[in-house]
Parts: structure tokens; sequence; C-alpha cells
């Protein structure tokens, strides 16, 4: 598994709708989720963007924002409506009785057909903390633009699963999880040499196979030397050429991936912090217990006990 696929792992679409808000200016829709990631591409019209942080970005058709959580947001005609007497709507895909489950597929707001703006919006769950490195990654909003015959696509898709009731929400948070991977990728590739070193890793001739290998066996006893093998190169050239692209030591990468799968198996209380031990490399309890508090600051067990995932 590749590193963005593994971040990606614990981070799924919940409550993903199709909305067409027929608004009258001014009005505001504010997303109220505190989710991790909110996704929202535009199908027709448009709006600004208002972030916690004073931050604001205008988005049109075919233009994909992801938003970094978990304070709530706003989403505008203009800017400036936030000081008017407006409209006031809300989307919280994670309730039961949000506005936006009521809205999936057809419904409409307000009496301003002129002024119709399509949306599709997709709030994204975590679980564990694997997804915490890609935080860091990107910026409060990213926002990529796509061809508007991809968003007529997607606006079929979640039309017709609003008509076919069985499923229908699960076809449309899987249609979410794979406009997100879309989306961060275009956005990534877009960076370029500014991309984190685990996007660009991948790609990297002698990084790569190296990667792949270590993702694909995390627990395996690795070395420098026995990564250098899989990548075809001397210890010293891989050494030097993987720090240069991940920006950290190929065994202080292996450490963090490791610490990574520990959190989330320790999230399964039926695992002993012995059986988590051995699952993630480490011959015993004792020596991944001191591992782990170097790492994260506490011991499996109380890291166990104080942890809301898998409570």
């Amino acid at each position: 598994m590749d590193p963005l696929s593994n971040l990606l792992g614990g981070i799924r679409a919940e409550g993903a709708v199709l909305t067409h808000a027929v608004l009258e200016a001014p009005w505001t829709i504010r997303f109220a989720d505190g989710a991790p990631l909110t996704m929202v591409t535009v199908l027709r019209g448009g709006g600004t963007l208002l972030l916690p942080d004073g931050a604001e970005r205008r988005i049109s058709v075919g233009d994909t924002a992801i938003v970094r959580g978990p304070e709530p947001f706003l989403l505008a005609d203009r800017a400036d409506s936030v000081d008017l007497p407006h409209e006031e709507y809300e989307i919280a895909c994670f309730t039961t009785d949000a506005e936006c489950e009521a809205s999936l597929g057809s419904g409409r707001w307000g009496n301003d057909p002129a002024g119709e703006t399509a949306l599709i919006v997709g709030a994204y769950r975590a679980s564990g903390r694997r997804h915490e490195r890609l935080l860091r990654a990107v910026p409060p909003v990213l926002v990529v633009s796509d061809d508007v015959e991809v968003c007529a696509w997607m606006e079929t898709v979640a039309a017709d699963a609003a008509k076919r009731p069985a499923g229908a929400q699960a076809l449309m948070d899987r249609l979410l999880d794979w406009a997100l991977v879309c989306t961060l990728r275009d956005w990534f590739e877009g960076q370029n040499t500014d991309a984190p070193g685990w996007y660009r890793g991948p790609a990297d001739p002698v990084v790569g196979p190296a990667l792949a290998a270590m993702h694909r066996q995390p627990a395996a006893g690795w070395t420098v030397a026995s990564l250098a093998s899989e990548s075809g190169v001397s210890r010293a050239l891989f050494a030097r050429r993987f720090t240069e692209v991940m920006g950290q030591s190929p065994l202080a990468y292996l450490t963090e991936c490791r610490m990574d799968d520990a959190e989330e198996l320790l999230a399964d209380r039926r695992l002993t912090v012995a059986q988590v031990a051995k699952a993630v490399g480490y011959a015993d309890a004792f020596g991944f217990s001191a591992a782990f508090k170097r790492h994260r600051g506490v011991r499996p067990s109380d890291f166990r006990a104080t942890s809301d995932i898998g409570a």
C-alpha cells in the first residue's frame, strides 16, 4: 500500500449528499459537522467560502474544495452577506435529522430559480490518528478545478442514487471517497517539489521500492541494508536518497508507520499489548512499550485507557 492510501485508510465519507439549493440572496450555508475534512463540489452556481481564520475563497462551477476541520465554516453567496440581513441554512451530515438528509436528491430552499446553486457535499469521519499526517500536509482549504463534464457525471450518478433508495447512501459515500482521493492527488501533483516526501516517495526509483516493501510488511525485520537491497542500490546511496526525499531516515519512517499501526491495533481491546507488539515488529511487549512511550509520550496501556477510539 502506498503512503497516501495508507493515510486515507481511516477516512471515510459519511452522509454524502446532493443538494440543489435555490437560495434568495443574501444567504449563507453553515457546515457544522466538525469533520476532519469536508469536501464541497460545485455543480452549478457557486459562492464564497468563509473560514474560521477569516480567510475567503471563491468557488464556482467545476471547483471542488476540501476544507480542513474541525471548526465550522460558511459558504455564502458573497463575502459580505454575513454582515447583512440574510437567510441562514445549515448542513450537518453526521446528524440523523440534518438539513442535508432532508435535502437529499431534489431538496430546494428559497424562491430564486435564477440563482440555483447545486452542490455535492461530503463530510469525512476518521478512525484512529493515521490521518493526522495528511492534515498537516494540506492548507485550511484547497481548491481543485475539474472538467465540467466530470461534475455533470457526478451529478448524474448522485441523482440516480437518490431515485433508488436501496444502497443509495453507500453509493453516494463511495462516490465521495473516490472524489477525495482524486482531488487530493490532483492537488499534490500541482505542488510539485513542495509536495510532502511521503507523496513524492513512491514515484522515486530509489525510494519507491523500499516504501512499497515497508508498507507491504511493516512488521518485518527491516534494516537499512535490506531496504537498500529492495531498491537495488548501495546502503549509503539509499540512506542518503531516502532522507532527501522523505525528510527522515528510513528507520525513523518505519517506526512512525509501526506506531500508526499500533495505535489502531490498540483500539481493539481484544488484543493484548504483547500481541500488538508482535504485530508491529517488536520481539516483546517491553521493547514495544518503551518505543511507544518514546514516540507517543505515553505507555500503550495508558494510550488505550485514555483514547476515545475503540471505546
